[in-house]
């Protein structure tokens, strides 16, 4: 799985022109799903989300989550972030989960950020979509797997 957060100061997207999710202060998540990926992983990543520290606190710190400056999440299925690019130059998507598992763990993630008290808002899954952002700082983190969780990246 792939998790690539942007610290934003608003965001939204647009499907046909009509905004079908749109917040404030923030969090823009794209979220990849690929075909190894385990269910667990997913209270993993959505405890990574909703607890890291990249808010500034009083003293200009990123030491505040989101959580805790009580901003919102807008999550966007991203299958091209399971590209492989490593050969010739067209990406290859062949590591991608299958959309009906894909759309099942994007459901999942969104739940989880929600049990915690999050707002989150979303994209339209498999939809072409416009995603306008304000990234703040710029912050853009992409988290990394939980131990021993498989991943195609190189090195990792």
């Amino acid at each position: 799985m792939k998790v690539l957060i942007q610290r934003v100061s608003r965001a939204a997207v647009r499907v046909d022109g009509e905004t079908v999710g749109a917040i404030g202060e923030g969090l823009l998540v794209l979220l990849g799903v690929e075909q190894d990926d385990e269910e667990q992983d997913l209270d993993y990543y959505a405890a990574k989300t909703a607890e890291l520290r990249i808010f500034r606190d009083d003293e200009g710190r990123m030491n505040r989550s989101v959580e805790e400056v009580a901003g919102s999440v807008l999550v966007v299925s991203q299958f091209t972030l399971a590209a492989a690019t490593r050969r010739g130059r067209r990406p290859s998507f062949t590591g991608a989960a299958p959309p009906e598992r894909a759309d099942a763990f994007y459901r999942k993630y969104c739940a989880l950020l929600r049990e915690r008290g999050l707002t989150v808002e979303t994209g339209r899954f498999q939809a072409m979509m416009d995603v306008e952002l304000v990234n703040d700082g710029p912050v853009t983190i992409l988290l990394d797997p939980p131990k021993g969780a498989t991943t195609q990246r190189a090195g990792v």
